[in-house]
């Protein structure tokens, strides 16, 4: 897998990393088993990132992970771990937000991993005026001279959010939803990231899934899968789940971008692809449930680029056929 530097940690990372919230909850079962063979395949297709939160499964994301490079030779100094805080309950907000409970969740978070110090840790959607007033950016600090954590960044929901972020010291890395159903970011914070090099963290570039164009209107999810129960945001952001496109709607719009796939791609290699093109982002970080998702999503780092005149085409579709529909901040 190719490789690309995280920002100014000067860390590399294979390119394609790993998000774990499908291994901890929010996406129908995956048995712990499972969720490890997952890991192993992604680390031996290439990946050296592995994207979690506190949050996921309430610990268990983070407990399965640390597991794994307990289990795994070499993989405590060959895997990066970017978790997230901020969403824990209990203490629940507004305390997660507070020294005491940053501190708490950093501390949790290390036990769960089984290591010293976190490689990377991000505020996980907090509350924009929360940031903006930021007393959380000067308990990261804090923490970072403790050596508790490496570096610290920010997940955030909106590029508002993201112009405010990535021009506050000391953060390392933004995490984004960047795919071929939002591609607001290329326009409002990628020069910005690459000029303070600043490591960018590109979640759902497969939009829940919609990207991988296998989903018909008439797809349905487990009760316990967000898709299912968050697909008008109705527990959290609307933008987490289907890139905040209505369900059906982002269905027939995967449809329509399978033309345009080069042969021999799929529309997963196709959206995968066009989010490495960018040489802004740092990292991607689709989901696997099982082994073959992993092993699948390794393959966009082998794939050539799509070139111009299809990135002109990909950008015209989605001004004319997406941005309408989007929901949720962005």
């Amino acid at each position: 897998m190719n490789s690309r530097i995280f920002g100014r940690t000067g860390r590399r990372v294979g390119e394609v990393g790993l998000g774990t919230w499908q291994l901890g909850a929010g996406w129908g079962e995956v048995s712990e088993e499972t969720a490890l063979a997952t890991l192993r395949a992604a680390h031996e297709a290439g990946s050296t990132l592995f994207d979690t939160a506190d949050v996921y499964g309430m610990g268990r994301a983070e407990t399965i992970i640390g597991r794994f490079l307990r289990e795994t030779p070499g993989a405590r100094d060959s895997i990066y771990v970017a978790t997230k805080l901020g969403r824990f309950s209990p203490p629940g907000w507004p305390a997660n937000f507070s020294r005491d409970g940053i501190r708490r969740h950093t501390e949790a978070s290390l036990r769960r991993l089984g290591v010293d110090a976190l490689d990377l840790t991000q505020l996980h959607c907090v509350p924009f005026d929360v940031l903006q007033q930021g007393e959380v950016f000067g308990h990261l600090h804090e923490l970072k001279r403790e050596g508790k954590i490496r570096d610290f960044g920010v997940s955030v929901e909106s590029m508002a959010e993201a112009d405010f972020c990535v021009r506050q010291e000391g953060v390392a890395a933004l995490q984004i939803i960047f795919n071929l159903f939002r591609q607001k970011p290329l326009h409002t914070l990628f020069a910005e990231a690459k000029r303070r090099s600043v490591a960018l963290l590109v979640r759902l570039p497969l939009a829940s899934g919609l990207l991988t164009g296998k989903f018909t209107r008439a797809t349905t999810f487990p009760a316990n899968d967000h898709r299912n129960f968050n697909r008008d945001g109705q527990e959290f952001n609307v933008g987490e789940t289907f890139a905040g496109l209505p369900f059906e709607k982002g269905a027939a719009l995967a449809d329509a971008l399978k033309p345009l796939a080069p042969a021999g791609m799929t529309l997963s290699d196709l959206a995968l692809r066009w989010c490495l093109d960018f040489d802004a982002v740092s990292v991607i970080i689709p989901g696997a449930k099982n082994p073959e998702q992993a092993r699948a999503n390794s393959r966009a780092s082998s794939l050539a680029p799509l070139g111009a005149a299809l990135h002109r085409r990909l950008a015209e579709f989605h001004d004319r056929e997406v941005t309408a529909h989007i929901r949720g901040p962005y």
